[in-house]
C-alpha cells in the first residue's frame, strides 16, 4: 500500500487554515446569511426559467450571452429602474457590473484599490466576510463605533484626523448604511451627508455595501450614498441574495467607469453564471415589487418570535435593539459570557450561533455579543433553539440565572 502524496511542502506561505469537512446544518441554525426557505418564489422562478430558456436559450452558446462582460443586459436594465426607484441612484446599464454575489464585489474592489500595508476605515461591528478579506490582504482596518443611527460621525472625524496626523490616507471607508450588518441600523440622510462631507474633506472614497437594503420593515429608506455623492468617489454594491435567494450568487457593482473598467480587467472568470442572471431578470421585472413586501412581513414575524423567545428565556440577561430590517439580531449577554466558548458548547447541543468577535474590529468589546440569523429557522425552531441556547448558557456561564418568562427585556 502506497502512502498518500504529501502536498504540505508545496503550499505557499500565508494560506488560510484548511476548511473543515461539511457535516450539515445544526438542528437549530442561527448562522450565516441564509433566508427563509418558505419565501423563495420557487414557482415564479420555474416559470421564469422556462420562459427565458425557450426564448433566449441559444444565447448560452456565447460567453456573456451576447450582452458583453458587464453581465446580462436585461438584468442590468431591471437594476437601473430598481435603483432609481428604491435608492435614488441615477445610472445606466453600463454603469453596472454583474458579479457572483457581493463577495466577488468585495474581492474586485479590494483587488483594484488595496495593497498590503494599506489602511481602510470600517464600522467597528461589520460583515465578517469583509474583515476576513482585509486580514488576509494584510490591510489595517480601523473600526468606528456605531450608535442607533449607524457609524458615528464624531468618531469618524477623529479617526480621519488622527490618521492624517500620522501621514496615512485610508484607501476607503467601508460602510453598510442601510440595514447594517450585524446591528440592523439605518443611517439617516443627514448623517449620510456628513459622511460624504468628511470623505471629500480627507480625499477618501466610500465603499457602500447595500446588500440588505431591500429588507426594511416599512419599505422606506434614505437615498443611497452613491445617489447623494455620485461624483464624490462612491462605489456601491448590492445583491439578490437577501431579496430572492442566496444560493443564486448574483450581485452587482455600480461605479464610475474609471473604477468599473479596472474591475472588469480583473474579472477574468469569463462571466458570472448566465442562467441565474437570465432567470432573475425574467422573474424580477414583473414580480420583485410584490415579492419583497411579502418576504419582509414573514421576516418581521420571525424577528418578533426571536425577541419574544429571548425575553422568555433570558430576561434582562440579553440586551438588544429592535432592528429596522434585515435578517439578524445583535445580542449582548452579560460580560462574563465568552461567546466564542458559548459557540462551541451550543453547537455540541445542536444550536449554531455567530460569536460577536468574528464580526468586530474590537474583539474585547464584542466578546459577550452574538449575531443570530432569524430568517432560516421556522418560528417553532426559533423558540426551541433559544430555549436550548439559554440552557447551555446557564450551564456554562451561570446566566440567565433562571427562566425569566415574566421579566421584561432591557433593550440597549
Amino acid at each position: 500500500m502506497t502512502s498518500a502524496f504529501d502536498f504540505a511542502p508545496l503550499l505557499p506561505a500565508g494560506l488560510p487554515a484548511p476548511a473543515a469537512r461539511w457535516t450539515g446544518l445544526a438542528k437549530y441554525s442561527f448562522v450565516g446569511g441564509n433566508n427563509d426557505p418558505e419565501q423563495v418564489p420557487v414557482e415564479g422562478l420555474i416559470d421564469a426559467a422556462n420562459a427565458v430558456l425557450r426564448r433566449e436559450g441559444k444565447t448560452l452558446a456565447t460567453y456573456g450571452l451576447a450582452s458583453g462582460p458587464h453581465g446580462y443586459r436585461p438584468l442590468r436594465e431591471f437594476l437601473t429602474a430598481k435603483l432609481k426607484r428604491d435608492a435614488g441612484i441615477d445610472c445606466v446599464a453600463d454603469d453596472i457590473l454583474i458579479v457572483s454575489g457581493s463577495l466577488q464585489a468585495l474581492d474586485l474592489v479590494n483587488a483594484t484599490l488595496l495593497a498590503r500595508g494599506d489602511t481602510v476605515i470600517v464600522e467597528r461591528e461589520t460583515y465578517q466576510g469583509a474583515l476576513n478579506r482585509l486580514t488576509r490582504l494584510g490591510v489595517n482596518a480601523v473600526g468606528i463605533p456605531l450608535d442607533q443611527e449607524g457609524m458615528r460621525m464624531d468618531a469618524l472625524a477623529a479617526a480621519l484626523a488622527d490618521l492624517k496626523r500620522h501621514g496615512v490616507t485610508p484607501k476607503y471607508i467601508y460602510t453598510i448604511p442601510t440595514v447594517q450588518n450585524p446591528t440592523g441600523t439605518i443611517m439617516p440622510e443627514a448623517r449620510r451627508a456628513e459622511l460624504l462631507k468628511l470623505a471629500a474633506q480627507y480625499g477618501v472614497p466610500i465603499f457602500e455595501d447595500d446588500c440588505y437594503a431591500d429588507l426594511i420593515w416599512d419599505g422606506k429608506r434614505p437615498p443611497a450614498l452613491y445617489a447623494m455623492g455620485r461624483n464624490r468617489g462612491v462605489i456601491h454594491i448590492g445583491s439578490f441574495s437577501k431579496s430572492i435567494a442566496p444560493a443564486l450568487r448574483v450581485g452587482y457593482i455600480v461605479a464610475p467607469w474609471e473604477m468599473l473598467s479596472r474591475m472588469l480587467a480583473l474579472k477574468t472568470d469569463a462571466g458570472s453564471g448566465a442562467l441565474e442572471q437570465m432567470v432573475l431578470a425574467e422573474y424580477c421585472a414583473p414580480h420583485f415589487t410584490s415579492h419583497v413586501p411579502k418576504l419582509t412581513r414573514g421576516l418581521r414575524a420571525k424577528l418578533d418570535t426571536l425577541m419574544e423567545a429571548l425575553d422568555e428565556q433570558f430576561g434582562t440577561a440579553a440586551e438588544f435593539r429592535d432592528p429596522k430590517g434585515g435578517i439578524f439580531l445583535w445580542v449582548k449577554l452579560p460580560d462574563n459570557v465568552d461567546t466564542l466558548k458559548l459557540y462551541q458548547a451550543a453547537l455540541a447541543a445542536g444550536v449554531a450561533i455567530n460569536p460577536g468577535p468574528e464580526w468586530s474590529t474590537d474583539k474585547a468589546y464584542a466578546g459577550s455579543r452574538l449575531r443570530l440569523c432569524f430568517a432560516s429557522p421556522s418560528r417553532e425552531q426559533i423558540r426551541e433553539g433559544v430555549a436550548v441556547l439559554a440552557e447551555v448558557c446557564r450551564r456554562e456561564f451561570g446566566v440567565p440565572s433562571r427562566i425569566a418568562n415574566v421579566e421584561k427585556q432591557v433593550r440597549a
